[in-house]
């Protein structure tokens, strides 16, 4: 009995042609009627040991057709295609992932089912083991194989590599991407293991089983080596890191007669479970053929064998496969011009209807620009007007305030004259008295500029600024009627503010408003005594929001419940000959710089009149609304 295990694949299959006539397993004293029955048989770990394995059963085989004997062809993959492609044996016992691949390429069909002693309880018993040496501890699972070295068989062994490929993809692992080295030793498996043993490589991918007979027979120390992420498989004593597969089949050639493939497969079927030839190939009989759509998933997910061009398609197999879907889409695609067309003629359409409205809209927005910039012009007029109106009725009390350095001015020249006329000028009594009088000019000049840097007439400039300047400056634009009726007016004045975005005079417009109305709501004093508790109080702080508050509280009558409710309405007032716009402008310049203007009842009596301003943020550079 010979092996064909090596050469080129011609040069293999013209040993098995040749085998038909030399390696007949003699069956009678004469010469076999017709030709023996040629079984290829795949040699994995070599012509010696499948020599061993498979030769009784091709033997029995004989002995059930003594006419015509049988005679095993020993073959490996490549030498199993060009065989079968050849027509020079009329069965194939081969591996799974073979027989699958042969099924594709040329018809071969199965007829039983190895029944392997290994067998899970569903029949299965082709799965593939991964094996490490015992001592390293840096590999546990399939996912720890990045970046290692592994050996196996051959790509296209089944048990032997493609199952364990399918299993560490699934783990993460690209045997081709991943791994720092993919090696193939090819048959026989025993060099694989000797490697991992040796440490040449650091895993090797063994068909399940394989392990096992080998420590039985002697050949590898079992307990040097270990399966990584072993698998209970219930009734399979062998360990595995994958799933379980079918068991090698026997198929038939397209080209063997019907007949006696059915008359093999009852032979086999027949086959007792202790039978020398199943002891010798390490099995226990033949059964039905079982399911192989698993290999075929298996296959597809890893695009290997009959599936290795799936995704491979040409336009005219997409065509020929779906042609109702392309005419659907031509269809689909002829709609959407024509629409296009359509959708193109009413865009034109609605350009020249929306452009005509473009014009239309921006007429007016420039009529709106207008009339906002008249607003704000009137608005300016308003703040001014409103200026001018509390200047007006304060016209007595800042002509005091004039008279007053003017008066000193006139006493000081007059005294001068007079030292001079009397011829009794002391030189350094004249320079006190001119510093005096410059002193007085400089008071004058003060109280003149103030007054025309509130009155004047210009457009609003917010910037950053401290509000407690603009309390006092409307407090000193109110001291001299708070004096003359005897009411203290007494600043509190919180030093560590933050600075707010506003425009000066305008908030210094705000609290002169509130100063003047606590002023005419408070009653004339008498006796100094007595002044305190008329007192009126400009207070600044933070209120619990962080924003800057300012409040003017007096001591006056109060606020009437329907006062309160018109109390900012334009040109209502409660005074005799008001104009009733003054704190409707002071809430209109309060929230046009993000504030508020509030009234409240004191609870020593009189009223509380209050606005809070938000701090300038980052963006304190940027003009507030009102301004734009």
């Amino acid at each position: 009995m010979a092996a064909i295990t090596g050469g080129s694949g011609v040069a293999r299959l013209a040993r098995a042609v040749g085998l038909a006539a030399g390696l007949a397993v003699p069956t009678l004293a004469g010469a076999a009627a017709e030709p023996p029955i040629r079984v290829g048989v795949l040699a994995y770990r070599g012509g010696d040991h499948a020599n061993a394995a498979w030769e009784p059963t091709v033997r029995y085989l004989a002995e059930r057709f003594p006419r015509r004997g049988a005679e095993m062809v020993p073959l490996d993959l490549a030498g199993m295609d060009a065989a079968v492609q050849a027509g020079a044996i009329d069965f194939v016992l081969t591996n799974t992932g073979n027989y699958v691949e042969l099924e594709a390429r040329h018809g071969v069909t199965r007829i039983a089912t190895l029944q392997s002693s290994h067998a899970a309880g569903s029949g299965a018993a082709i799965g593939s083991a991964v094996v490490v040496r015992a001592d390293r501890t840096d590999i546990r699972t399939l996912a720890d194989l990045k970046g290692r070295t592994v050996m196996a068989i051959d790509p296209d062994a089944f048990g032997g590599f493609q199952v364990a490929r399918g299993a560490m993809q699934r783990a993460g692992v690209d045997p081709y991407g991943d791994l720092r080295e993919l090696r193939f030793s090819g048959f026989p498996v025993d060099r694989v293991l000797f490697a991992v043993r040796d440490g040449a490589v650091d895993a090797g991918i063994l068909r399940a089983c394989v392990l096992e007979d080998l420590a039985a027979e002697g050949r590898v120390e079992a307990e040097r080596l270990r399966v990584l992420e072993p698998r209970a498989v219930p009734g399979f004593a062998c360990a595995v890191s994958t799933d379980l597969y079918p068991d090698w089949p026997l198929a038939r050639l397209a080209s063997t007669p019907e007949a006696l493939a059915k008359e093999v497969a009852v032979a086999l079927f027949g086959m007792p479970a202790d039978h020398p030839a199943a002891r010798a190939g390490g099995y226990q009989g033949w059964t039905v053929p079982l399911d192989y759509q698993p290999v075929h998933a298996l296959f597809r997910e890893l695009r290997i064998g009959p599936y290795a061009d799936l995704g491979e398609v040409s336009l005219l197999d997409l065509a020929r496969r779906h042609w109702e879907w392309l005419a659907a889409a031509a269809l689909a695609l002829l709609w959407w011009a024509i629409h296009s067309l359509r959708v193109e003629h009413l865009v034109k359409v609605r350009t020249a209807e929306l452009q005509a409205a473009n014009r239309v809209l921006l007429h007016e927005m420039a009529e709106r620009r207008r009339a906002e910039e008249t607003a704000r012009e009137r608005q300016r007029e308003m703040d001014h007007v409103a200026r001018l109106s509390i200047l007006g009725e304060m016209a007595s009390n800042l002509a005091h305030e004039l008279n007053q350095p003017l008066g000193a001015i006139a006493n000081y020249a007059r005294g001068c004259t007079r030292r001079l006329e009397a011829g009794a000028a002391d030189p350094a009594q004249l320079a006190e008295a001119t510093r005096a009088i410059a002193a007085q000019a400089d008071r004058a000049g003060e109280i003149i500029a103030r007054i025309r840097d509130f009155v004047r007439k210009r457009a609003s400039r917010p910037e950053p600024m401290d509000v407690n300047e603009s309390i006092r400056a409307a407090i000193a634009l109110c001291d001299g009627r708070a004096r003359q009726r005897n009411i203290p007016v007494v600043p509190a004045l919180d030093g560590d503010l933050p600075p707010v975005l506003a425009d000066r005079v305008q908030i210094e417009q705000v609290v002169l408003n509130l100063v003047k109305n606590a002023l005419d709501a408070t009653p004339d004093g008498g006796a100094a005594a007595d002044a305190a508790a008329r007192a009126i109080t400009v207070r600044s702080g933070r209120d619990g929001d962080g924003r800057v508050e300012v409040t003017v509280a007096d001591r006056g009558h109060g606020l009437a419940p329907e006062v309160r409710a018109r109390l900012f309405e334009p040109f209502f007032t409660t005074k005799p000959g008001g104009m009733g716009l003054g704190l409707s402008i002071c809430r209109t310049i309060v929230e046009a710089h993000g504030g508020r203007l509030r009234a409240t009842d004191n609870p020593g009596g009189g009223a509380v009149m209050g606005f809070v301003l938000p701090a300038a943020g980052p963006a304190a550079n940027e003009e507030p609304h009102h301004a734009r």
